[in-house]
């Protein structure tokens, strides 16, 4: 990777550093990847245009819906051609939105540039050009790189074997280059990665086999070895895996990570879903990796539930630009939570808001405490709507005051924990934030309901600025 691509020059994408970042326009407009993959309606997948803008007349609407051209892609993750990575060259240009499709495989480029409201499509790569030239399958986080490249973590081979997964690496063409990683050095699962290159390190996390994931949650696959709990650490940018992780039963099935976005801090967070634990990983004296459990979500004793202990399911974080709050959903429990991580060792709860879950109040699920009491959680109802699903997708306002939430996590696993999405669909929230003293607030005046759009009920994922965010802008 070119890390000195024109360092002096300031006219490339993205911004030169976080706290910069900050103070970048507000944002407008939204796009959202939805579903309809996996709800038994036979439409695309779509790219949906939100308008955020609250001076607007269509605020909290969608604006334009993108419908990729084929059926059966279940879009997931997305990510940019270019970001502040790049900030120092002025020939990158910020304008081509990568989509990722988890369960074809396919990739696609679209142009958000023509018209940032309504975005077109630009190229597909083809899972069988990738399979071909690399053996991967099952694409899901995409990264740019400084060099112009993107990178995407691929989760198996295409029969959905975890052995298979490793790294893809796309040029500015969006052509299949091959595999980053050297070979023999894939990871023992994929998911998600960060790379912090002053560290000279990348860090990759585990979800599991795609053959287990995508037919739903099965706990004795977990007890089977068929998903992850490790964390693999990568020389950057040659692609030479240095160290394993084992998070061990603490940290069972780690999926987002992130590094602080002061590029100069060896510190990040990983967030592990089954035993919803946010796991702080740092760099050693000796410059190994280590890692310590800094936020326990404790399991709630539930009645009328498939098991008698009910995990929060860590699903999404993230982390504000200037590293003071870290930011995490509870997807079944249903809270988003809000942490002061002035001190990465000691991070202090200071924010949390209901915004649906198993235990909400009028669902058959009730939570037990101690001495035997029941309780349920108070979710409000928005502009009418009792609120669907549990928080899973999360993305911040550059400046950190604004919160926006997605509600799907995989349609397999929304049909298993939360049919009514399937048969409802998603929506949208907007929470506003406190960064001053902590805390948050539901947005009343903004609600998007995926579950009237016009060829039915769909479900709403990852969620993008056209001017860059919390979750894909990495600094060098």
């Amino acid at each position: 990777m070119a890390e000195g691509n024109g360092c002096c020059k300031t006219t490339g994408p993205g911004y030169g550093t976080p706290l910069e970042a900050m103070s970048g326009p507000r944002e407008a407009l939204i796009y959202v990847t939805c579903v309809y993959t996996g709800t038994g309606r036979e439409k695309p997948d779509f790219l949906a245009t939100v308008d955020v803008d609250p001076n607007s007349p269509t605020y909290s609407k969608v604006i334009h819906r993108l419908p990729v051209p084929y059926i059966g892609d279940e879009l997931h993750h997305s990510g940019w051609n270019a970001c502040s990575s790049c900030h120092g060259d002025p020939s990158a240009n910020r304008r081509f939105l990568i989509l990722p499709s988890l369960v074809s495989g396919r990739i696609y480029v679209v142009d958000t540039q023509k018209n940032p409201k309504a975005p077109s499509l630009h190229k597909v790569v083809q899972p069988e050009d990738i399979v071909k030239k690399t053996g991967l399958a099952y694409p899901h986080t995409s990264h740019c790189l400084a060099s112009g490249d993107i990178m995407v973590s691929c989760l198996g081979d295409k029969d959905g074997n975890a052995k298979g997964n490793g790294f893809l690496l796309l040029d500015s063409e969006f052509d299949v280059k091959g595999r980053w990683e050297k070979p023999g050095h894939s990871p023992s699962f994929g998911y998600d990665f960060w790379y912090q290159p002053r560290h000279k390190t990348m860090i990759s996390s585990s979800w599991g086999a795609p053959a287990a994931f995508t037919k739903g949650f099965n706990l004795q696959h977990v007890a089977e070895g068929l998903y992850g709990r490790h964390l693999h650490v990568y020389s950057w940018p040659d692609g030479e895996l240095k160290q394993t992780l084992d998070l061990g039963d603490t940290g069972l099935i780690p999926l987002e990570i992130r590094f602080l976005h002061d590029p100069s801090k060896d510190i990040g967070y990983v967030g592990c879903a089954l035993t919803s634990n946010m796991v702080r990983f740092f760099k050693t004296e000796d410059g190994s990796w280590s890692h310590e459990v800094a936020i326990s979500v404790k399991p709630l004793k539930v009645q009328n539930w498939i098991l008698p202990d009910m995990p929060g399911l860590i699903t999404d974080f993230l982390i504000s630009l200037d590293d003071r709050f870290l930011y995490f959903v509870n997807w079944l429990h249903g809270d988003v939570r809000q942490y002061n991580i002035e001190d990465p060792k000691n991070p202090i709860l200071a924010g949390q808001v209901w915004v649906g879950g198993l235990i909400q109040n009028g669902s058959p699920v009730v939570a037990v405490t101690e001495d035997g009491q029941t309780w349920q959680s108070n979710v409000p109802e928005i502009q009418g709507h009792r609120l669907r699903g549990g928080p899973q997708m999360i993305q911040l306002s550059l400046d950190g005051k604004r919160l926006y939430i997605t509600n799907s996590l995989f349609s397999t696993w929304d049909n298993q924990f939360y049919p009514e999405l399937i048969e409802k669909g998603s929506h949208m929230l907007q929470i506003d934030v406190d960064t001053e003293k902590g805390g948050l607030r539901i947005n009343p005046n903004f609600f998007v309901d995926f579950g009237a759009e016009p060829d039915g009920p769909s479900l709403a994922h990852e969620m993008r600025y056209p001017g860059g965010d919390c979750t894909s802008d990495i600094w060098i």
